[in-house]
C-alpha cells in the first residue's frame, strides 16, 4: 500500500455521497457504496467522498470489538478498492481498521485497484452521545494524501471540532484541500453550529473545507446530512439538502490562492419546526424499517401526543402501516372519542376501538380483597393505563406490529407516565420534544406536508385536539394541570434544569416560584428509574435523556443553596 502519485490536475470533481448506511450491514453498505460510485462516474466525478465509518454504519459502538466485524469491513474495503482499477472515480470511505493491538476509526483512500492510503481519527469524542474512547485508540497526527496530483487532508469529524490542531498540522505538511467525513447527529440548530466550526478552521488554516455528513436514523440518533463546503474566503461554497439522501458532484479548481468550488447545490435548510418534524419522521421510519417491522400500532387517545405520533407514523410509513386503537374507559369523554376518530379519518389509517371496562374491572375485582379498606387513587388510575399497555402489546404480539409509545419530554421529565402502561412500546418519535414543542409541530404539520412524507395534505390533527386542555382522563374531569403547572411554565423550568443545568436560584431569577422549582427538580430526579426503562426515541434537543444525560437513579442531591 502506497500513496498514489499521478499527474497534477487543476480541476477535481468530487462527489459527496450523503447516504443512509445501516449499522452492521457491511454487505449492504458496500452495495450502497458501489451504486453511489457508479452514479458519480456517470456524472464525471474523479473522487467519491463517503462519510465516517460508512462500511460499518455509524455509530457501531461495541460491534467494533468483534474481530469478525472489523475483518468483514476490511474485506469490503478491499473489494471496493478492486473496483477502482476500472479507471473511474477514486474513493474515500470510512471503516474500522486494526493495526497491531490498536483499533482505529479510519478512512481508506482507494484508487487504481488498491487501498493507496489510510488515515486515522486523532480526536476521539467522549461526551454526550459519543464514547469512542471506549472502543478506539487515537491515531497519530496525519499528513496529507496525494490523490492524482492533489494533496488532500483527511481530518475525521471530531478532528475539526477539537483543539488538537489536526487541520493546522495537515496544512503545515502540505495539504491543499481538506475533505472531512462526518457522522454528526442532529439537534435543533446543529447546521449553524457545524458551519461555525468549519469557518473557524478555514480562518485558522486558510484552506477550503468540504464537510460530508451522514444521513439516517440509528436508534435514537438522527443524522441529517446537510453536507456543505466553506471556501477559503469563508463563504458558503455549496449546501446539500437536509434529511434527504443524495450523491452530488461538485467541481473544484486550483487557483493561485488554493482550491475553489465553482458549482454545487445551494439547498435551503428548513426552519426549526420543519427540521424537528422531519427528524422525528426520519427517525421513526428508519427504526421501523431497519429493524424489520412491517407496521406499527399506537393508542389513539384523542390527545395531542398520540395525534402527532399518528401523523408522524403515517408520514413516515404510509397510512396502510399504522393501526390506531382507541381504548376507552368510564372516564373517556365523548369529545375524546370523536377527536380520535376524526384524526384517524383525516390520516386515512386503520382505526379500532377496544373498550377496557371489563379487563379493568377484572383487575379491580381480583385485587378487591387485598385492597379492602384502602381509598381509590393513583393505583386504580394506573390500572387503566397498564390495561391499555397490555392490550397494545397483545396486538403487537399477534400481528407483529411495533408499538409506538407517545409520551413527550415534559411528561417523561416529571414522571407523568405509567411504567408498563402508556410507556409500553418499541420506539417513541416525540420522546425528546417538550409539550409546547409538540403543539408547535402539530400546528406546523396542519399547514405543511414535509418533503418525503407519505401522509395526506390538509389538517391531519383536528383543531379541537390542539385547542382543548390536555388530560389523561383517568378520573372524572381530570386535566394535566391538576397535577402539573401550566406547560409553558413547566417546560421553561425543565429546559433550565435539563438542558442548561441551571441552579434553583438562577431559575427563580427568571421569575419562577421557588417552591415550584424545588418540586419540579424533585420530580425530575425521582423519575429517573422510569426513564431508564423507557423506549428509545428520537434525539431532538442538545441534551436528551439517556445518551446525553446520565443521572444516577439513587440520588439524594437537591439544590437547597
Amino acid at each position: 500500500m502506497s500513496d498514489n502519485n499521478q499527474s497534477t490536475s487543476d480541476v477535481l470533481r468530487i462527489a459527496v455521497a450523503q447516504l443512509n448506511p445501516v449499522v452492521g450491514d457491511v454487505e449492504g453498505n458496500l452495495a450502497r457504496a458501489r451504486e453511489a460510485r457508479a452514479d458519480a462516474a456517470r456524472h464525471g466525478a474523479d473522487l467519491v467522498l463517503f462519510t465516517e465509518l460508512f462500511l460499518a454504519g455509524y455509530p457501531p459502538e461495541d460491534l467494533v470489538l468483534k474481530p469478525a466485524f472489523v475483518e468483514s469491513c476490511r474485506h469490503a474495503a478491499d473489494s471496493l478498492a478492486k473496483d477502482t482499477a476500472d479507471g473511474g472515480p477514486g474513493v474515500i470511505i470510512g471503516l474500522p481498521v486494526r493495526k497491531g493491538e490498536f483499533l482505529h476509526n479510519a478512512v481508506a483512500v482507494l484508487d487504481g485497484g488498491e487501498i493507496v492510503a489510510e488515515r486515522f481519527k486523532v480526536d476521539l469524542p467522549n461526551y454526550g452521545e459519543f464514547d469512542e474512547k471506549r472502543v478506539f485508540q487515537p491515531g497519530p497526527m496525519p499528513g496529507p494524501v496525494s490523490f492524482r496530483g492533489v494533496r488532500i487532508g483527511l481530518p475525521i469529524c471530531e478532528d475539526i471540532w477539537g483543539d488538537l490542531g489536526v487541520c493546522e498540522t495537515l496544512i503545515e505538511s502540505g495539504a491543499e484541500l481538506l475533505l472531512v467525513p462526518n457522522g454528526s447527529p442532529y439537534y435543533r440548530g446543529k447546521v449553524d453550529v457545524r458551519q461555525q466550526v468549519v469557518v473557524r478552521q478555514v480562518v485558522e488554516s486558510g484552506a477550503a473545507i468540504l464537510y460530508a455528513n451522514m444521513l439516517g436514523g440509528q436508534d435514537e440518533l438522527i443524522f441529517d446530512g446537510a453536507s456543505f463546503a466553506i471556501g477559503a474566503d469563508k463563504s458558503l461554497a455549496f449546501q446539500m439538502s437536509q434529511f434527504e439522501e443524495a450523491v452530488v458532484v461538485t467541481t473544484w479548481h486550483r487557483k493561485g490562492d488554493g482550491w475553489w468550488c465553482s458549482d454545487g447545490p445551494m439547498s435551503i435548510i428548513p426552519e426549526a419546526e420543519e427540521a424537528d418534524y422531519r427528524a422525528c419522521m426520519l427517525g421513526l421510519r428508519d427504526y421501523v424499517n431497519k429493524n424489520g417491522f412491517k407496521n406499527v400500532v399506537l393508542g389513539m387517545s384523542g390527545g395531542i401526543d398520540s395525534a402527532l405520533c399518528a401523523a408522524l407514523a403515517v408520514d413516515a410509513l404510509g397510512e396502510e402501516r399504522l393501526r390506531a386503537v382507541m381504548l376507552p374507559y368510564t372516564y373517556t369523554s365523548e369529545e375524546s372519542l370523536k377527536d380520535a376518530k376524526d384524526c384517524a379519518e383525516a390520516l386515512g389509517c386503520r382505526y379500532d376501538i377496544v373498550p377496557i371496562f371489563e379487563p379493568v374491572e377484572g383487575f379491580t375485582n381480583a385485587l378487591s380483597e387485598l385492597f379492602a379498606g384502602t381509598n381509590e387513587g393513583v393505583t386504580e388510575e394506573n390500572l387503566q393505563s397498564r390495561t391499555r399497555g397490555t392490550i397494545l402489546m397483545a396486538i403487537s404480539n399477534k400481528f407483529g406490529s411495533m408499538v409506538v409509545t407517545t409520551g413527550n419530554k415534559s411528561e417523561m421529565s416529571v414522571g407523568y407516565a405509567t411504567l408498563y402502561g402508556d410507556m409500553n412500546g418499541g420506539f417513541n418519535p416525540i420522546k425528546d420534544l417538550y409539550k409546547m414543542q409538540v403543539y408547535a409541530l402539530a400546528r406546523w404539520r396542519n399547514g405543511t406536508v414535509p418533503p418525503g412524507a407519505m401522509g395526506p395534505t390538509g389538517k391531519v390533527i383536528p383543531a379541537n385536539i390542539i385547542d382543548k386542555a390536555p388530560s389523561a382522563e383517568l378520573r372524572p374531569d381530570q386535566t394535566d394541570q391538576d397535577s402539573l403547572p401550566p406547560y409553558p411554565v413547566l417546560d421553561d423550568i425543565l429546559e433550565c434544569l435539563v438542558e442548561a443545568e441551571l441552579s434553583v436560584d438562577a431559575i427563580v431569577a427568571r421569575g419562577h416560584d421557588r417552591d415550584l422549582v424545588h418540586r419540579i427538580e424533585h420530580l425530575l430526579y425521582i423519575a429517573e428509574y422510569k426513564r431508564r426503562q423507557a423506549a428509545p426515541g428520537v434525539k431532538i434537543t442538545k441534551k436528551n435523556f439517556g445518551r446525553d444525560r446520565r443521572y444516577p437513579i439513587t440520588n439524594r442531591f437537591r439544590d437547597r443553596l
